[in-house]
Order: C-alpha cells, then structure tokens, then sequence
C-alpha cells in the first residue's frame, strides 16, 4: 500500500503556473501538458504548495467535523498552538472549556504529552552511544525529508513517540481510568492539526504496528470558528489543564530545545532554513552542537497552513500565555532512566501493546549490519520508536523514481539502509 497524502491537487483549478513547482522542497511537482502532477513517492505533505498557489489547486485533506461517530466516547487532542489562534486569552482552560461544550466528551491536552518526551529526550541525551547532533523527530515533514534527502542523518533522529501519539495513547488510557464502564473500542480520539504532514503521519500506519491512537485528524481552521462559538469568556471554566510553559513551548520554534536544560541547542524553522541545517550536518560544517530543533513552517507550528492566525502574531499570544503557567506540570517516575520505565503503564499494564513489535532504532550506525536495538530503551519506557516513511516506487539507491528522472541523492547504501530500516534491492 503506497503512503497516504494529505496534499492533494486539483487539477480542474491548475493553470500550471509551475509556482508550486519552483517552491517544493523535494522537487515532487512536474507540470505536465499545462498541468501540475505531484510525485507522491517524493512529496513531503509540507504544504508549501498550499501556500504559493494563486489558484487554490492545492489542497489539505483532514478529517471533518461531521465525520465523528458522536456514538462514540470523543476525546479532543489540542496541540499547544491552537492557543495562539485566540485572542485576548489570559487562561487556556477557557479553550479547553469551548471543546468541551462543542460536544467533545474530554480533552487532552498534546502539551502535556509533550512534557513527558521532553524529559525523556533530555534523558536520552546522556545515552553514550547516542548520536550528535541529535534531531528532533517531533515534525513529521522534518523526518520524511531526511528519510528522502538525507538518509545518512537519520541515526541521529532522536527515537521517540512524537507527542501527538503518546497523547492519543494517555488520553485512551485516563478515559478508561476515569470511565470504568468504557471499553476501548468505544473511544475515539481527535487531534486538532495545525498542518496535513501530521494528518498523514497518523494515517500512515506503520506494518506491524498493532493500533494506532489517534483517530481522526481535524484541521485547525475548521474547529476555530465552532470554538469561539462556544467559548463564553463570563463563564468561569472548569479547571482542566495540567500543562506548563515547556509544553505550550513547543508550539513556537526554539521550544523544545530551550527546555532540554542544555544551552548547546539550535533551532530553525522554514523548510529553506531545515535544507540548509541539514546540508551543513551532513557537511560536517555543524559543531558544538548537541541537540537539533527544525520545524518545516515558519515560526514552528504555529505556522502551518491549517492554522488561521498569522505566526507571529500567535506566537506572542503565546508568550502572554506561558508568563501565568508553571514551567512544567508532568514528569516520568523518579529513578526511570535511559534502561528504564519512562511512561508509566495504564488500562492494565498493557506494555506490548502501547509500543508495538520490536523495532530498529533510527540510531543504526550507517556501516553496521542494521540490527542494533534503539540504545534509548524506549521499548522498555513505553515510548515507541520512530516510524519510517514508506516510498514506494522510489530506488533506493539512486533516488530515481519509477519514470527515470533522478529525485534525490541518496550519499551512501549503508546510511539508506539504516534509514529504511531494510535490505537494499539488488
């Protein structure tokens, strides 16, 4: 099964203006017969195609809100910047209010997710055999790329749950602590997506991985306007966030990284600021350097192309937000280390279930036979390893796509290999 995008083309509005086609960063855009054709062996569901056509034939698919089984028990995701989309917000449970009066049985909050992989990774980081610099694996259009353009990079991928699953998991396992009468199939579970690459991240399920934990995707912009409905700012709300400023952080770039508790950090957002990062890794022109930050949209998430406010804007809001929130509100158990239990176990201790099957790690050494397991222990600590892209229809080794024409570079088999997670073909 080929990998399923949310980046779609309309060819009925393409006027083959080729503006998608000079600004994508894969180069997975052809114009052919005075229209656009996408590659989707090399697209990378970034939405910069969204962004520059005048035209409006590029669009995002998501979930919609009239596709929710209301049948089901409904748990709203938030990620931290649909706060920046609201003005005048001095307190973010009247956000998480407003999803619950929209009809939503529950809310998790992805920033509190985000807290505990934040611990998790500052902990990783004193692995030994951990490679620098380390990169971030939280944007999923960042690790396609270098799936895609830089497979020699991905031993240094940092090989962890990105927030959006881990909050899908917890958010499974609270509803069944605090409703005993639920059985899982009855739960659903919606992310509130600032961008389609993390729509395509979750639909993309993993061979082997025996659930997923996020049910639909629903874009930003179609839950704003319902949401403000249905926020009453003379309402008090309930009390329900239990996140702080290191969660909300990573809505913006630099927010990860700031709260890593290490100065030796770089952060960059723009999908040519990533390329350029990544090209001087590669180059070996990066040093002193330990952890690595990119995000594809400008400003961080806050910029993505399913988000309404302008970035800087949100971004500020923020900033005013964060100043009234502790600094963080979740932790792993004291004593958990790298070869430790990270996340604790819930719904019954359900461990094999909540990381899957055995995995490679992203922190293959790219001359090794491939078989060295993920050094983190993150099997053990309930934080399941990265899920490499499926390319089908893409040479491994030269980058050609099935019509010939060269796509990428692939510098090394070995480092393809430890990228794809496989044997090369012959």
């Amino acid at each position: 099964m080929g990998f399923k995008h949310s980046v779609l083309l309309d060819a009925d509005k393409c006027k083959g203006c080729t503006h998608c086609l000079r600004r994508c960063p894969t180069e997975a855009i052809r114009v052919r017969e005075g229209r656009a054709l996408i590659d989707d062996t090399s697209c990378i569901d970034c939405g910069e195609c969204i962004r520059v056509c005048p035209y409006k034939a590029k669009k995002a698919v998501t979930d919609r809100l009239g596709d929710l089984d209301g049948s089901k028990h409904l748990i709203a995701l938030p990620a931290p910047s649909l706060f920046g989309q609201v003005q005048n917000l001095e307190d973010g449970d009247y956000v998480l209010q407003g999803l619950l009066d929209m009809g939503f049985d529950d809310v998790f909050e992805v920033s509190k997710a985000a807290e505990l992989i934040t611990e998790q990774t500052r902990r990783f980081m004193k692995d030994p055999r951990a490679v620098y610099p380390l990169i971030s694996s939280a944007c999923p259009v960042i690790v396609r790329l270098i799936a895609l353009r830089f497979p020699s990079l991905s031993r240094h991928v940092v090989p962890v749950m990105p927030p959006i699953e881990l909050a899908g998991l917890m958010a499974r396992e609270e509803a069944l602590k605090k409703h005993p009468q639920l059985r899982d199939e009855d739960i659903r579970t919606v992310f509130i997506s600032p961008c389609p690459a993390k729509n395509s991240w979750i639909k993309n399920l993993e061979e082997g991985q025996p659930r997923q934990y996020v049910d639909y995707v629903i874009s930003m912009s179609e839950v704003y306007f319902p949401l403000i409905e249905a926020m009453d700012p003379h309402k008090i709300p309930q009390r329900i966030s239990e996140s702080g400023m290191v969660g909300m952080g990573w809505a913006v770039s630099g927010g990860e990284g700031s709260a890593l508790m290490n100065d030796r950090y770089l952060a960059a957002d723009g999908i040519e600021n990533v390329i350029r990062v990544l090209d001087s890794i590669e180059n070996g022109n990066i040093s002193g350097v330990d952890f690595i930050e990119l995000l594809a949209c400008a400003g961080g998430c806050v910029g993505g192309v399913l988000t309404v406010e302008d970035p800087y804007i949100a971004k500020g809001r923020l900033q005013t937000l964060r100043r009234y929130m502790p600094v963080t509100r979740n932790h792993l158990p004291p004593g958990t280390g790298p070869r430790a239990g990270g996340v604790p176990d819930g719904a019954g201790g359900r461990l094999q279930e909540r990381i899957g099957p055995e995995r490679k790690s992203p922190g293959v050494h790219p001359h090794d036979d491939g078989d060295r397991t993920d050094p983190s222990g993150a099997a053990q600590s309930g934080l399941r390893l990265l899920r490499r892209p499926h390319l089908p229809g893409l040479c491994r080794r030269c980058g050609a796509g099935a019509d010939g024409y060269k796509r990428v570079h692939l510098p090394y088999a070995g480092a393809a290999e430890a990228a794809y997670g496989g044997t090369l073909p012959a």
